[in-house]
């Protein structure tokens, strides 16, 4: 079993990469393979609406000038995915918005190719607006028809400065929590 984790961040190793590194190290503990994949700030545009996928049904976006397809290869892969973002302006960060609206469409008009993966949405936050973030992306696993497990709290880790998220016990908890309930669910599936 194989569960890749994508950061949205445009910070490599900051708070996003420290939640996502939580909820994967509860994986591996339960012998689950992981993969941690840096959006970054490689230039991504969203979709379109050209609509090619429609009509090509290769499981791939049209447009081959940025790094999507592999990433929506990534999804394929996997048995689970993490989608993780901070919280900008109470919404996710551009770059994984460009991934799912992008691999959103495909999986769609491949039939429903996502279908029964495992999905979690991780989102770092200053102060508030994660929810809208954390909703936001459990609507694109939702669409997918995958499947989403629950944790002790809503999948939020509160900090501003790399390396505050540390300092939030209940987020450490609530990502300690979904990785357990996620390898649990896997387990469930898969056998």
């Amino acid at each position: 079993m194989k569960v890749v984790a994508f950061n949205g961040s445009p910070n490599k190793d900051g708070n996003t990469s420290q939640l996502l590194k939580m909820v994967l190290s509860q994986l591996e503990e339960e012998g689950i393979e992981t993969e941690l994949i840096w959006l970054g700030n490689k230039p991504m545009q969203g979709c379109i609406a050209c609509y090619k996928c429609v009509e090509n049904k290769d499981k791939h976006c049209a447009l081959n000038n940025d790094p999507i397809n592999g990433y929506i290869d990534k999804m394929l892969e996997a048995d689970g995915i993490i989608l993780g973002s901070p919280t900008y302006v109470s919404d996710l960060s551009s770059t994984l918005k460009a991934l799912i609206d992008r691999a959103g469409l495909v999986a769609k008009v491949n039939v429903d190719m996502l279908k029964y993966k495992v999905g979690a949405a991780v989102s770092a936050v200053r102060r508030c607006g994660a929810a809208h973030v954390f909703s936001s992306i459990n609507y694109f696993f939702l669409i997918n028809q995958m499947i989403v497990p629950g944790s002790s709290y809503w999948n939020m880790g509160i900090g501003r400065s790399p390396g505050d998220v540390q300092n939030d016990q209940e987020g450490i908890d609530t990502m300690t929590d979904l990785g357990k309930n996620m390898a649990w669910l896997l387990k469930k599936i898969k056998t």
